[in-house]
């Protein structure tokens, strides 16, 4: 299943990459791709861990860019 998501307010590059490699290791994540310039995040994994690896990725990403904003696409 894919999933894709936009990150209100990302600021920085390297932060992108920080939350990108986060999310590739939390479990049941296939792909987790997160796109600086568009300002978008795709997180392809296992349909049944899905709800569990969104409720993560948007703990991921308040941790590392707090004034982002995760919201579907």
């Amino acid at each position: 299943m894919k999933r894709r998501f936009i990150l209100e307010g990302l600021g920085c590059a390297n932060c992108a990459a920080k939350i990108e490699m986060a999310i590739n290791k939390l479990d049941g994540v296939k792909e987790a791709t997160v796109n600086f310039m568009t300002q978008r995040l795709v997180v392809e994994g296992e349909d049944e861990k899905m709800p569990a690896i969104i409720q993560a990725a948007e703990k991921i990403v308040k941790s590392i860019e707090p004034d982002t904003i995760m919201k579907r696409a």
